[in-house]
């Protein structure tokens, strides 16, 4: 039996799975800091707390549990001094203040070279250099930098390790070359001494500790690497080999295709990663907001709940008319690149109701996550099967309009809105078991499939290029609003 432990931004979750399949699971909510404008941080204390509620509810299980897996939110900057104590908050994926400093360190070197990315606000390397400019005293401090769920692997075991797939969001990573960049770390005056050491995700970084292991009722299991969360996502829905591409609708929304070859298009705002196994890579599109767009939405508008909303514009029918809607409301990464970018309501009328609302919000994201296929087959990803997964994958209405924008098919598996603990899981057995991980790791049984009609299809196209061009418009009438005036 293994244990995955997957640390979001909306919650702490957790599977125990037995010959590959889930037999328990928990999860504990956790809250975002909004401090400032663009700002977005959470306590690391607050996400220990949730893994200490967490493994109260699965304490049954302990004794069972042979490996555990992490798997966590990517991008966030925890901050440890020379003895391993926090020094403040940690600054999150989502947290769009560095956009200065992207543009210094791209100014300074050549990123895309020696990274395959472009610099955003939501990476790592960009917030510590807003740290060093604003909070001096902290980056003078600063010894350690780690990701979030590392955080919890140093309260697990008392080691400092990173798996791949999570470095590589940092921007600290020689992506191809699967090492930190020497270049990069100098551009924000760290060096490796300052990173955790990196290990491949099925790889072992150290035991649970004995007393903790006696708290949560385990023996001093191994904890291996683990990933990021969208590479764990990708290990728990099986896609770990190329042709088995899926989107997850979660807090942000991911487009995420595997691939045995290392293929960056930086300049279309393509993430090029390494996976969470060995000699494996992917590539991402991003877009910052996706369930948490219809979250929103349904707050806004008092509905009942996200799926009582969805309900609601599943019976009121499918005409949008001239409205629609940019879910920007955290910025964007891909294709845009631009971390001022606003969400827009545009073509509203007396005829508005909360279930049109609902309806363009669901549309919007489909055509963001459009928008990002678009560049991901312009830098050559071989998309085969697309798989739903996320909380959003509860919904096969919003899987129709994903289908008719991306004019692909939406397959949906079971154990999809699990993914990323499960993923983890998956990795510690490979760790602690071996195995192939096209075996060990195989695509869940398909439970659904949902494709659009040609007519929704051809309608999305239509609604889809002027979609496009409303960004262009908004960033061209207000320049100041995206930071290039």
């Amino acid at each position: 039996m293994y244990l995955g432990l997957d640390l979001g931004t909306s919650s702490v979750k957790a599977v125990v799975t037995d010959d590959g399949a889930v037999v328990a699971e928990a999860s504990e909510p956790l809250t975002v800091s909004r401090p400032g404008p663009r700002m977005s941080e959470q306590a690391p204390d607050d996400w220990w707390g949730a893994v200490e509620r967490v493994m109260a509810k699965l304490r049954d299980h302990g004794p069972a549990v042979d490996a555990i897996g992490l798997s966590g939110q990517m991008h966030g900057a925890v901050l440890l001094d020379a003895r391993e104590r926090v020094l403040r908050d940690a600054i999150l994926w989502n947290d769009g203040r560095s956009e200065a400093e992207c543009a210094a360190l791209e100014e300074r070197v050549d990123v895309p070279a020696l990274t395959g990315n472009r610099a955003m606000p939501g990476f790592t390397a960009p917030k510590l250099l807003w740290i060093r400019r604003n909070e001096p005293e902290a980056f003078a401090r600063t010894r350690t930098v780690l990701l979030p769920k590392d955080y919890l692997r140093l309260r697990m075991t008392g080691e400092l390790a990173t798996d791949l797939s999570d470095a590589s969001g940092t921007l600290w990573l020689d992506v191809g070359a699967r090492g930190w960049s020497d270049g990069m770390l100098a551009a924000t005056e760290l060096n490796d001494a300052n990173m955790p050491r990196l290990v491949e995700g099925p790889e072992t970084t150290g035991v649970l500790r004995p007393e903790l292991a006696a708290e949560w009722g385990m023996r001093s299991v191994p904890v291996v690497g683990g990933g990021g969360d969208q590479a764990a996502g990708a290990v728990g829905v099986g896609a770990v080999a190329a042709g088995a591409s899926f989107i997850s609708l979660g807090t942000s929304g991911v487009y995420f295709v595997p691939d045995s070859t290392y293929r960056p298009n930086p300049q279309g705002g393509v993430h090029a990663f390494c996976h969470a196994l060995p000699e494996m890579w992917h590539q991402m599109s991003v877009i910052l907001s996706a369930a948490s767009a219809l979250t929103w939405v349904a707050g806004l508008t008092g509905a009942a709940s996200e799926e009582a909303l969805i309900d609601e514009v599943q019976s009121a029918g499918s005409d949008p008319g001239p409205l629609y809607f940019l879910p920007y409301l955290s910025g964007e990464r891909t294709p845009h690149n631009d971390a001022n970018a606003l969400g827009a309501f545009v073509g509203l009328d007396h005829d508005v109701d909360r279930a049109r609302l609902g309806y363009t919000v669901l549309e919007g994201v489909a055509f963001a996550l459009a928008d990002g296929q678009r560049v991901l087959l312009e830098a050559g990803a071989d998309l085969g099967e697309i798989s739903v997964i996320g909380g959003g994958s509860q919904s096969l209405y919003w899987g129709r309009l994903l289908s008719a924008a991306l004019r692909r098919p939406m397959v949906y598996r079971e154990d999809a809105a699990v993914g990323p603990a499960l993923g983890a899981a998956r990795l510690a057995e490979l760790g602690h078991a071996g195995g192939d991980p096209v075996d060990v790791c195989p695509q869940a049984p398909v439970v659904d499939t949902v494709e659009a009609s040609t007519a929704e299809m051809d309608r999305a196209q239509e609604r889809f290029a002027v979609y496009r061009g409303l960004y262009e418009d908004l960033k061209a009438r207000f320049p100041s609003l995206h930071g290039t005036a």
